[in-house]
């Protein structure tokens, strides 16, 4: 199944792929000189999807390359536009836009919470349900946000916030980024995908 879906939002362009073996993804004519040595040591399903993201650029975009900075941020090497990455296997997304963006996708699993101390913060604590769904869209918001965030703080307890939302609201929910000296304030926007939640942050 090659393209799954495409998702128009403001001035972004999302791109989903759905991987099953019947896919053909040339390895050799997707995958950019400049990122061979990259891709060495990737396991076949890390390939696969490095490969699906490439596939999904190609829909519009197909004489550019998707490079790397130091840090490990993907960039455009030759159109004036951001863009973000995702894969949840068999999922890969690809978000385009005219400004930032970030976006993340993420299989609903009941051991997220366990995992939330590590990522929910005293105010999240003050109204959420802890549930597995409004723990797997916060996780998914705070990904996307530090995808988007040029700080790059590591703590996403710390320094990202989701604010109140409910499960039938999901077009517009407030989050920000945050330290002792700043705060920036995004939307989120949060759709269900089978068993994952998608979440594009601007």
């Amino acid at each position: 199944m090659p393209l799954y879906k495409t998702i128009k939002h403001q001035d972004t362009q999302v791109y989903l792929w759905k991987y099953d073996e019947t896919d053909i993804l040339d390895a050799e004519k997707l995958i950019e000189k400049e990122n061979i040595e990259k891709v060495q040591k990737y396991r076949n399903k890390k390939l696969t999807e490095f490969i699906m993201i490439r596939a999904l650029k190609n829909i519009d975009f197909p004489e550019d390359k998707i490079l790397y900075k130091a840090t490990g941020e993907p960039y455009f090497g030759s159109t004036q536009k951001h863009l973000s990455i995702t894969h949840s296997f068999p999922f890969a997304g690809l978000a385009i836009a005219k400004n930032k963006v970030g976006i993340d996708l993420e299989k609903v699993q009941p051991k997220i919470q366990k995992l939330s101390p590590k990522f929910i913060n005293a105010n999240e604590e003050k109204w959420l349900k802890k549930e597995v769904d409004y723990l797997t869209i916060i996780w998914c918001i705070k990904e996307a946000l530090y995808k988007l965030h040029p700080s790059k703080h590591w703590s996403l307890k710390k320094h990202y916030e989701v604010f109140p939302f409910e499960l039938n609201t999901l077009d517009k929910i407030s989050c920000r980024v945050f330290d002792e000296n700043t705060e920036d304030f995004y939307t989120a926007k949060v759709m269900k995908m089978e068993d994952y939640y998608l979440a594009i942050v601007q």
